[in-house]
C-alpha cells in the first residue's frame, strides 16, 4: 500500500516517470526484505536495453533533428499551404496536412507539437484564426506523429512484445491518414459555421516548385517502408539509411544544415535517445516487480471473468488505456502493460500488430487529456493559450479521436489491409 501511495505522489509531483518507476521499485525492494536483489538490479536495467531493434531509436531521432535543422519543416508548410490553401480554412487543412507531412519524419507527437506550435498557430492567427482554434487543431493534429512511420512507440512495442516493428510501422499508415481525413472533415464543419478565410490560388509553377522542394523530404518515409517490404533492410538498418538521405538533402540539397550545427544536433540526439533509454532500464524492473507480485496474473484474471467476448475485451483495453495514458507517459505504459494485456488478447484471438496499433492510439490520446497531458501543456506554453481555453477548444477533436479510434478498433481490415 505504501508503495502504491508514494508511486502516485511522485507522479503527481511532477517527477520524471521514469525516476518513479525506478526510487518506487528500489523502495519496494528494500521494504520486502529483498535487498540481496539490489546486487542484480544494475544488470536487469542493462538486459531491458540490450535489444538490436531498440537502436531505431536514435536514429529515427537523428533523422528528424537533421531535417528540422534542415530547413524541411517550412518546406513542408509551405508546400501544404500552396497545394491546399487556397479553400476556406485552408490554413486550418495545412496544419493538418503539414503535421502529417511531418509525422513521416519526427515520429513523435511531443517534439511535433513544438515545432508546429512555434511556426504555424502565430501564422493562422495573422490569417483571422483564434489562438485557441489553432492551438487545439495544432495538439490534436500531433496524433498522427506515432502513427505514420518512423514512430518510436510501435518500436518499443514491437521490442516487449516480439512482434516485426516493420509490419508496425505499415500497419499505422491507413489509420493515420483516417485521422486526418477525419480532422479535416470536422474542420469543413467548423470553417463553414465561423466562416474562416481563403488563402490567394496559386498557380500550377509554384505549386510544381514547391513540390520539387520537399520530395527529398517526402522520398524518406517511402525509401523506408520500401526498404522494408521490399526486404532490403531492417527498420534498424532502414534509419540509418534515413539519417544519411537527411545529412545529404540538408546539406547539399537544401543547403541549410551546416557542420557547425552538427555538435548541438548530436547532443540534442543522445538527450532524447538517453532519455527513453533511461525510461525502458527502469521500466524493466519495475515491470519485474510487478511480476514478482503476481498483478499481471491477477489483472489477467478480473479481465477474462468480465470480458466474455473480444468485443467486451477491446472496449474494456480503450477505457484502461485511456485512463492509464492521462497519468503515465506512453512509453512506459507500453512496456509495462504489453507483457500483461498482449497474452489476454492473443486468448481472444486478436491480432498482435492491430492490439499494438490500438495501445499505441489510446496511449498517444492521453497526450492530449488532463491531467498531466505532455501535448496539452507543450502546446499551451509555446503558443501561449491558457490551459483552460485550449482544453474546452480541444473537445470537438477529441469526440473525433474516439469514434474513430472504435473504428479502427473493431475493424481490424483497415489496418491489416497493407500488411494483408
Amino acid at each position: 500500500m505504501f508503495n502504491t501511495a508514494l508511486f502516485f505522489i511522485l507522479l503527481f509531483l511532477g517527477v520524471p516517470i521514469a525516476f518513479v518507476l525506478g526510487i518506487s521499485s528500489i523502495i519496494y525492494i528494500v521494504t520486502t526484505g529483498n535487498v540481496g536483489i539490489l546486487n542484480s538490479l544494475p544488470q536487469r536495467m542493462f538486459n531491458g536495453v540490450q535489444n538490436f531493434g531498440l537502436l531505431a531509436i536514435p536514429m529515427f531521432v537523428l533523422v528528424g533533428e537533421l531535417m528540422n535543422s534542415g530547413g524541411i519543416t517550412k518546406r513542408l508548410i509551405n508546400f501544404a499551404s500552396v497545394t491546399i490553401g487556397s479553400i476556406r480554412g485552408g490554413l486550418a487543412y495545412v496544419n493538418v496536412a503539414a503535421n502529417m507531412f511531418l509525422a513521416s519524419i519526427v515520429g513523435s507527437a511531443n517534439a511535433q507539437t513544438a515545432i508546429m506550435s512555434r511556426t504555424i498557430v502565430p501564422e493562422m492567427e495573422k490569417k483571422g484564426y483564434s489562438r485557441d482554434f489553432s492551438s487545439a487543431l495544432t495538439a490534436a493534429s500531433s496524433i498522427v506523429g506515432p502513427l505514420i512511420p518512423p514512430s518510436m512507440p510501435f518500436i518499443i512495442y514491437g521490442v516487449v512484445a516480439g512482434q516485426s516493428i516493420g509490419s508496425l510501422f505499415i500497419a499505422g499508415i491507413i489509420p493515420g491518414l483516417l485521422f486526418a481525413l477525419a480532422f479535416s472533415i470536422l474542420i469543413y464543419f467548423i470553417s463553414i459555421k465561423r466562416d474562416f478565410p481563403k488563402e490567394e490560388r496559386a498557380g500550377y509553377g509554384t505549386i510544381l516548385k514547391t513540390f520539387g522542394s520537399v520530395i527529398p523530404a517526402l522520398s524518406i518515409p517511402i525509401l523506408v517502408i520500401w526498404g522494408i517490404l521490399a526486404g532490403v533492410f531492417t527498420p534498424t538498418e532502414s534509419a540509418a539509411f534515413a539519417v544519411l538521405i537527411a545529412l545529404i538533402s540538408g546539406m547539399f540539397i537544401y543547403k541549410e544544415l551546416k557542420i557547425k550545427d552538427l555538435p548541438k544536433i548530436l547532443i540534442n540526439t543522445v538527450l532524447t535517445s538517453a532519455t527513453v533509454t533511461f525510461l525502458v532500464a527502469t521500466s524493466n524492473i519495475f515491470g519485474w516487480v510487478l511480476t514478482f507480485e503476481q498483478v499481471p496474473q491477477m489483472i489477467a484474471s478480473a479481465i477474462l471473468g468480465f470480458a466474455e467476448s473480444p468485443l467486451v475485451f477491446l472496449l474494456l483495453v480503450n477505457v484502461i488505456l485511456l485512463v492509464v495514458g492521462m497519468f503515465i507517459d506512453g512509453l512506459a505504459a507500453l512496456i509495462l502493460l504489453v507483457p500483461i494485456l498482449l497474452p489476454i488478447a492473443l486468448q481472444y484471438g486478436i491480432d498482435p500488430i492491430h492490439f499494438g496499433l490500438i495501445m499505441v492510439i489510446n496511449l498517444t490520446l492521453g497526450l492530449m487529456t488532463p491531467p498531466v497531458g505532455t501535448v496539452l501543456f507543450i502546446t499551451s506554453s509555446l503558443a501561449d493559450v491558457k490551459y483552460e481555453k485550449l482544453l474546452k477548444a480541444l473537445v470537438p477533436f477529441l469526440v473525433v479521436s474516439f469514434i474513430v479510434l472504435l473504428i479502427i478498433t473493431y475493424f481490424p481490415q483497415i489496418s491489416m489491409f497493407l500488411i494483408n
